[in-house]
């Protein structure tokens, strides 16, 4: 049963506002073009996510799907026009950069960072130290493992330093640490925690990152941060501890996984006390899901009012992070309903519509709500500071 949510109108016509006309038209594409070639200008929509939020210098980003990327002709021109910051869903994974001890394969997130630059996209790693996604050699689950402690150690600073040293000067944040505690509040009892005894390894890493890339900007990043509870809390003493420290920590990436079903969150307030502490945040991995149909209709919402709340909390989450100046980025993760993850993991029940755009790639309401609101935000404080402003 989904709560009551303030229905925010779908744009239906073409409308003037800020300066930049909006088209309300549902079955309307992005414009033109496929990536240029290296060097290149870079031309996108006047109206474009990434046009709209640039005159307050927020960066508007999306996760990638490296299979699709390329491959994908709407796809790869959408993650062109759309965004100014890409984050890899994968590809920069331990799991997939280091498949086998001791040989690594950037490959794939060598292309991501190249199909940046010829786009003039910021990059955000993704991610350095977690506990899933990990290889095999290492551990099968993140939890137990057949190496000892002190070769934990040498190797998780060895991952990080390689893997910080080849994207120098090419990743504008980095998520250093994922997922660190659970949702209870607690530090989850990984191989990394069981190694260090306890949670110094967390301080480890940003040191490591930082001799690394001085100049990238080092994030915590974890879910449920939006809801003031013991889990945020804990994560603020967390942070609070490592700045007391001096650790090199710059930022805390707030997921932002919502879900129409539960209340939305005092997401204002809690960006706003990190952002106190004297670090940047980040609404780093949005999607907003809803209860949906059985496949091969996963997509499909099973209420029709469904779409009036996901479009209230898309915008919501929006100007939350509008209102924060610390707030530097806004990324939904991933962009089309068929490439979201959501489906296959919350399945039952199953729920699924969680993306801007459907399964087509044609933008849906909630698309247009964000660049109503985005268009508007020119009252919003200007954000400062590297990757700040207008391409």
């Amino acid at each position: 049963m989904l709560r009551s949510a303030l229905p925010i109108g779908v744009l239906s016509a073409t409308i003037l506002l800020g300066g930049v006309a909006l088209s309300g038209s549902a079955s309307a594409e992005p414009g033109p073009a496929p990536a240029p070639a290296s060097g290149q200008p870079v031309h996108y929509p006047a109206d474009s996510l990434r046009a709209l939020s640039a005159r307050v210098g927020l960066r508007f980003g999306t996760a990638v799907n490296m299979d699709e990327l390329g491959s994908n002709a709407a796809y790869t021109r959408i993650a062109a026009e759309q965004f100014s910051t890409v984050t890899p869903e994968n590809v920069m994974k331990w799991q997939l950069v280091e498949p086998n001890r001791g040989t690594y394969d950037w490959a794939a997130a060598d292309r991501l960072v190249a199909f940046a630059k010829d786009n003039k996209q910021l990059v955000r790693g993704h991610t350095l130290v977690w506990h899933n996604q990990l290889p095999t050699w290492l551990s099968s689950d993140g939890f137990t493992t057949t190496l000892s402690n002190s070769e934990l150690k040498v190797l998780l600073k060895k991952h990080i330093q390689d893997q910080v040293k080849h994207f120098r000067g090419d990743i504008w944040q980095w998520d250093v640490v994922n997922e660190a505690f659970d949702d209870n509040g607690q530090p989850r009892q990984t191989i990394w925690y069981k190694a260090w005894g306890g949670l110094g390894y967390i301080a480890d890493a940003f040191r490591w990152a930082h001799e690394a890339d001085p100049k990238a900007l080092l994030f915590y990043n974890d879910y449920n941060l939006e809801f003031t509870g013991v889990k945020s809390n804990a994560v603020y003493d967390l942070v609070k501890s490592l700045k007391a420290q001096r650790v090199p920590i710059d930022g805390v990436g707030f997921q932002g996984h919502l879900d129409t079903q539960y209340g939305f969150p005092d997401l204002q307030n809690n960006l706003q006390r990190f952002a106190d502490l004297g670090l940047k945040v980040a609404e780093t991995e949005v999607d907003v899901r809803t209860f949906t149909q059985a496949p091969p209709n996963e997509n499909t919402p099973t209420d029709p009012l469904a779409p009036y709340a996901q479009e209230s909390y898309w915008s919501r989450a929006l100007k939350a992070c509008l209102a924060v100046r610390e707030c530097i980025s806004f990324t939904p993760w991933g962009f089309g309903d068929t490439y979201s993850w959501i489906p296959g993991w919350f399945d039952d029940p199953q729920e699924g519509a969680a993306l801007l755009y459907d399964g087509n790639l044609q933008p849906k309401s909630q698309y247009y709500v964000i660049q109503q609101d985005l268009a508007l935000a020119s009252g919003a404080p200007h954000r400062s500071g590297p990757g700040a402003g207008r391409d």
